[in-house]
């Protein structure tokens, strides 16, 4: 019988450590990697095809976010399992919007991340209990929030480029890191300040952390 490979994404081996053991305690399931930063958990993804990646929704380089909208879009039969220590209902959103199926708390893992990776297995959706009430409440709200969608007004290019920054990263670091010129990135960086009318580069760094693409 053909096991579930499952891969396993975050920054803190701590918890890489906690997960693979309950991941491998169960018959037919296998690790079939571990990534450290959001970039390596893509590229891993593509090369080794895991049925569910399991992402912390805050990775360095690249968040959860866009770790999983990037999954999805070159591998929309791997299901993505976000782990997370934050549960802000516009976090929800963007991430079942980027294509996430499930969503456990870091809090919950120890009784919710089996049963989530089994619904998973079945491509049947996940909602942990902070998850879930966030989900139903939304749903009872006759409009959403102005400010939810924000990120969804940049480019993937530009969201990637925002959480570089505001990690303190330089312009040439970021050229580096994504393969572009410095001019690129300038002019990048230009396009985003002007389209969420920002002056300062300290409101980008409050915008990021504001939308969960980096910590605060």
């Amino acid at each position: 019988m053909k096991k579930t490979r499952i891969l396993i994404a975050d920054d803190h081996e701590i918890i890489r450590r906690g997960i693979r053991p309950l991941v491998e305690s169960e018959w037919g399931w296998e690790v079939c990697g571990e990534a450290v930063q959001g970039r390596q958990a893509v590229s891993m993804a593509l090369e080794l095809k895991p049925d569910i990646v399991i992402v912390d929704v805050s990775m360095p380089e690249l968040g959860g976010v866009e770790v999983t909208r990037q999954i999805k879009r070159d591998l929309p039969e791997t299901e993505v399992l976000v782990f997370s220590g934050q549960d802000s209902e516009a976090l929800v959103h963007q991430l079942f919007a980027a294509g996430a199926r499930g969503f456990v708390m870091k809090s919950e893992a120890a009784q919710q991340l089996i049963p989530a990776i089994k619904a998973l297995c079945n491509h049947q959706p996940f909602f942990g209990t902070r998850a879930t009430g966030i989900v139903f409440d939304q749903y009872l709200k006759a409009a959403t929030q102005p400010n939810q969608a924000a990120p969804d007004r940049l480019t993937p290019r530009e969201r990637e480029i925002v959480q570089l920054l505001a990690e303190g990263k330089s312009n040439k670091d970021v050229a580096a890191v994504l393969g572009i010129s410095v001019k690129t990135v300038e002019t990048h960086r230009a396009a985003v300040m002007r389209k969420l009318g920002f002056e300062a580069f300290s409101e980008l760094v409050r915008y990021a952390v504001r939308n969960h693409l980096v910590q605060p």
